[in-house]
């Protein structure tokens, strides 16, 4: 797995990288235009309350959910607890670099 350049797709695992919700990880439920992309978790922002982002602000991960993939393109529409079950799905059985003060959403941190 390694981070890409290429363009966003939907169901595309991102982390952000700037912002308020700086080093959680989402995944793009739409396409707006060649600059922007709507990001949901399942768990703080819904998919019915999307967050506007600037590409230049996420990572691309090299991971596209089929599960969100498939059902926005059949229905139009993905639960949000599906979107919790890919992201916790994605973060099992990829080893990822979580740097300090990095968390997945709905992690709390325990000092």
């Amino acid at each position: 797995m390694s981070d890409t350049d290429s363009s966003p797709r939907i169901g595309q695992i991102v982390r952000v990288v700037q912002g308020r919700e700086n080093g959680n990880f989402a995944i793009i439920i739409d396409i707006v235009d060649d600059r922007f992309v709507m990001l949901a978790d399942g768990e703080k922002r819904k998919f019915d309350r999307p967050k506007r982002k600037n590409i230049q602000h996420v990572q691309l991960i090299d991971y596209v959910s089929p599960e969100v993939k498939n059902s926005l393109l059949e229905t139009g529409r993905v639960t949000n607890g599906k979107l919790r079950f890919a992201l916790s799905k994605f973060v099992n059985e990829y080893p990822i670099d979580l740097k300090k003060g990095d968390r997945l959403d709905g992690e709390r941190r325990c000092n």
